[in-house]
């Protein structure tokens, strides 16, 4: 198999040593998107057996990823004084140990404590994840593996929620994280044994101030998305006087959190965005569809996780292509013909009749899942093509910074829909906030589009390589 034959030159590890890490990362990345997929899917159930409201429930969700878009970016600046395997490894037990607490848990507030600690072991691996597959595998294959890493998520996001579905009707929501005990084990071992060490590349203090306005910035941004109130305002206020410090410690510090250097480049900085707005929408659309077919349209959990099919599908159809060809064509092209598609297929769900058929549902979600899978792969190779090897780490922090804030920030949105317009839990007021959420998603979308061409405009950028 090319991916891992050898030629001259070749950057990263040999064929051999190749496959093993992969491996390694295949079970990890197969582990958490297990869990997501399987979460989303869960939350009616949990909110009626826990007996809180809907938009308390979204914080099952929330809370993960909140958690996880706090931290991303202080666990990539660590990666270059920890090394990879250390980091990852980490990550990856705490996780494993927080599935347990989770799935041990009797109470909403527990279960959502479990989730911040599963969110911080996930973005230990989230945040070095891309940076891994960049240090094994040389850049003539990068556009392909990451067609490949985007195939493995979209064909695990297509069977964890018939596993999910499965698993509610027989035995009920705490095993959705029991199920992450054993794949944890098995993802550690291989860690530990194949995953690469990258050399300490960086000493001197670390950026604690930076990490502190980093955490605080991006945990502000969330919480005020979460409500419309005075503590909303206060929170949107924190997270501007945050940020605002964060750009001029970066500035100054010797060592800094995030080098601001990264986004010279505007190619990058244009696919950052494009990506953000992109998974706002994911985000709400994510968590959205659940409420719409278990309570609006009364499909069981499992149907419910039949349907949910249809969109990874057309991921899984799309993807490995899409990065293929971004290896010998323009990126950022491919990317935006992808978003045009997954804003048909978004224009098409927000439509749906009242009672829709379900072969009508899956249809206009595989346009969608189509869309992004188009879309991704070559985005993220820009990201990280556009960034040198050395700050492959920050770049693939970056990466994950941006797909988990914006898929945080779309939950929470869905949360705000829940609570203003379904505050009794009516099924009337539950379909016109969800119908609300997916006008939104649409929007998030189109500033996407916006966003990706904009950067056709730019020279292309000569990276580092």
């Amino acid at each position: 198999m090319e991916l891992f034959t050898d030629r001259p030159g070749d950057e990263g590890l040999a064929g051999r040593q190749r496959a093993l890490a992969l491996i390694a990362l295949m079970t990890s990345t197969t582990m958490a998107v297990f869990d997501g997929a399987m979460v989303n899917i869960a939350l009616p159930q949990i909110a009626r057996v826990l007996h809180v409201s809907a938009g308390e429930a979204v914080w099952v969700a929330n809370g993960y990823l909140l958690s996880a878009a706090m931290t991303l970016a202080i666990f990539a600046a660590l990666a270059a004084r920890m090394g990879f395997r250390t980091l990852f490894a980490s990550g990856l037990l705490l996780f494993t140990l927080a599935s347990l607490g989770c799935a041990l848990s009797s109470s909403l507030s527990a279960l959502v404590i479990m989730r911040v600690l599963q969110g911080i072991g996930g973005a230990a691996t989230l945040s070095i994840a891309p940076a891994i597959l960049r240090s094994i595998f040389p850049t003539r294959l990068l556009g392909r593996i990451l067609g490949i890493n985007a195939l493995l998520i979209a064909t695990s996001t297509a069977i964890a929620p018939v596993i999910g579905g499965a698993l509610l009707s027989a035995l009920g929501w705490q095993w959705l994280f029991a199920i992450n005990i054993p794949l944890g084990a098995i993802a550690l071992v291989f860690a530990l044994r194949v995953i690469p060490g990258k050399t300490v590349s960086v000493s001197g203090p670390f950026d604690v101030q930076g990490a502190l306005f980093s955490a605080l910035m991006l945990g502000a941004a969330i919480m005020a998305s979460t409500a419309i109130s005075y503590t909303s305002t206060a929170c949107a206020v924190v997270a501007v006087a945050s940020g605002l410090a964060f750009v001029r410690r970066q500035r100054r510090a010797p060592q800094p959190l995030l080098p601001l250097g990264l986004f010279a480049s505007p190619r990058f900085s244009l696919a950052a965005l494009t990506s953000l707005a992109s998974f706002i929408s994911q985000g709400v659309t994510f968590v959205a569809l659940p409420f719409l077919f278990q309570n609006v349209y009364g499909y069981s959990a499992f149907t419910s996780a039949l349907l949910f099919t249809a969109w990874p599908v057309g991921i899984i159809l799309v993807a490995p292509h899409a990065g293929r060809l971004a290896d010998r064509y323009a990126p950022a092209k491919i990317a935006t013909a992808g978003l045009l598609l997954f804003a048909i297929g978004l224009l098409l769900l927000a439509l749906l009749p009242q009672n829709a058929a379900a072969w009508d549902i899956s249809l206009r979600g595989l346009i969608c899942g189509m869309g992004f899978g188009c879309f991704q792969s070559p985005n993220n190779r820009e990201m990280l093509a556009s960034a040198s090897r050395e700050h492959s780490g920050y770049a693939s922090g970056v990466l994950a910074i941006v797909r988990t804030f914006g898929q945080c920030l779309g939950a929470a949105l869905v949360g705000v829909m829940l609570a203003l317009c379904a505050p009794t839990g009516a099924i009337v007021q539950e379909a016109l906030a969800i119908r609300l959420g997916l006008w939104l998603a649409m929007i998030a979308t189109l500033l996407a589009i916006a966003f990706s061409l904009s950067r056709l405009r730019q020279l292309p950028n000569q990276a580092v390589r």
